[in-house]
């Protein structure tokens, strides 16, 4: 009943460290509740992306005259969709239940709490055990926000997770929340036919994302038919014939939604709770649990990471974080770099962004430069009818080095790498621009928007001085 690392919480950042603690030579204890995999895995990353595909291949055959191609009557089935998903997510689930066997990793599927900065008890359908432990590693990640409105518990009014257990496409929906969640599932549902309307607090959409971005989708989103209202609070939702009225208060006056469905997509908040933090003296707050560069907490022996510490809640900086973790915990000294984290918002077209926006570098007082390409010139973006978008690079004005990257184009999560790289190893805009890239590749957005921050786009109409 002893182990050299004991892991809580089994999600893209707890079966990581996990593994990498066992590849340490470590004898490894994983504890987690639900599915391996956590939210990104069951309930988040994968589920999403699955029915994302499917939305693009139904707006694909409904494009498909514009090709020159003719098909006969075409539907979808969204109830073979959703089993799609269900599919995906239960076969890579039980790649990374086989990965963890092998391993050689102690699973129990159960709750853990802190008795001490060497042990815990685990409890389980069959009871509960104590466990000793060298080192813990806490991964328990984020749940969803709730909101303080009146009519909240409805049927009606769902979070991510239940809107990803419908069978049937609703009629239509409001999303209380216009960050990452909000508009993916936005653009999903949309896609299939769902009246969507996005209500945000906040006075503009994305209010993390790039000015220059944020400009670009909101075009994107009026000619998709999607509908949003900034600088709006929703002030209660009520039952009615249909669904639910969703009472909704501007600075321009109240206003009222009749809706079947309302998704809450107002965030994410670190599960804490029922941990025995503050019994094993383990300082948190409701921003997460404190850590130092090396993921470890006040408490020598007990680390944190991923969304539960509040830091960065994306699944690849959650298991970038793991490595550092079991590292340390392994008697290594690693250290974990968030200049470099790229994040995703597939939407359709897809952003991407790492590194400082334009207003971050701007209230940092730094001198900079930008460069920005439109995809509306790129030949592999025009052949594939998607037009829409743009690359920005943001450098450093004296050196060139790459400060920040910021995509709305197609492939967008798979083009910002090339920033994250750059970033990452103190590379210039220089650097990427005098870099041979392939023709026709969308990728040559990037390599003339790196050019553009010292003024020599090639294939941009130059504007006029006014």
């Amino acid at each position: 009943m002893s182990y050299d690392v004991a892991v809580i919480g089994g999600g893209p950042g707890g079966y990581v460290a996990a593994i990498r603690a066992a590849q340490l030579g470590g004898k490894v204890l994983l504890v987690e509740k639900e599915s391996l995999g956590g939210v990104c895995l069951n309930r988040g990353c994968i589920p999403t992306k699955t029915l994302l595909k499917s939305a693009e291949k139904w707006e694909d055959l409904q494009r498909c005259a514009e090709f020159g191609l003719q098909a006969g009557e075409v539907g979808f089935d969204f109830s073979s969709i959703v089993a799609r998903k269900d599919k995906v997510v239960a076969g890579l689930r039980a790649g990374i239940e086989q990965l963890v066997k092998s391993n050689a990793i102690t699973v129990l599927h159960g709750t853990a709490v802190l008795t001490g900065a060497g042990s815990l008890a685990v409890s389980t359908a069959s009871g509960t055990e104590t466990y000793e432990t060298g080192k813990v590693i806490v991964a328990t990640g984020s749940a969803p926000s709730s909101i303080p409105v009146p009519g909240r518990e409805l049927a009606a009014v769902l979070t991510s997770d239940n809107l990803l257990e419908l069978t049937e496409v609703p009629k239509s929906l409001l999303v209380i929340g216009a960050g990452v969640v909000g508009l993916e599932f936005a653009f999903i549902m949309k896609a299939f036919g769902c009246e969507v309307t996005i209500v945000e607090m906040l006075p503009t959409i994305l209010p993390m994302v790039d000015s220059d971005i944020v400009k670009r989708i909101g075009p994107v989103l009026r000619k998709q038919g999607i509908k949003t209202v900034a600088g709006a609070k929703v002030t209660a939702i009520e039952e009615a014939a249909g669904g639910v009225t969703v009472k909704v208060s501007t600075a321009k006056g109240d206003q009222e939604f009749a809706v079947e469905k309302v998704l809450v997509a107002a965030g994410r908040r670190p599960v804490t709770e029922e941990l025995g933090l503050a019994e094993a003296g383990v300082f948190y707050d409701r921003t997460g649990i404190n850590v130092n560069e090396r993921m470890e907490t006040n408490i020598p022996g007990i680390y944190a990471i991923g969304d539960v510490t509040g830091q960065s809640m994306l699944a690849h900086a959650a298991s970038a974080a793991g490595i550092v973790a079991a590292e340390n915990a392994m008697g290594l000294n690693s250290v974990m770099d968030y200049r470099a984290i790229p994040s995703c918002i597939f939407t359709t077209p897809e952003i991407a962004m790492v590194g400082l926006t334009e207003a971050e570098a701007s209230n940092q007082g730094l001198s900079y430069t930008i460069g920005r390409f439109n995809f509306a010139a790129n030949g592999k973006a025009v052949t594939m009818g998607e037009p829409d978008g743009l690359v920005k690079i943001i450098a450093a004005a004296e050196t060139g080095k790459v400060l920040g990257m910021h995509i709305l184009g197609p492939h967008a999560s798979d083009l910002i790498m090339e920033g994250a790289l750059a970033i990452q190893n103190g590379l210039t805009a220089r650097d990427i621009a005098h870099t041979v890239h392939p023709h026709p590749t969308l990728s040559e957005t990037v390599m003339e928007s790196a050019h553009g921050t010292f003024g020599e786009i090639i294939h941009q109409v130059k504007m006029k001085p006014r």
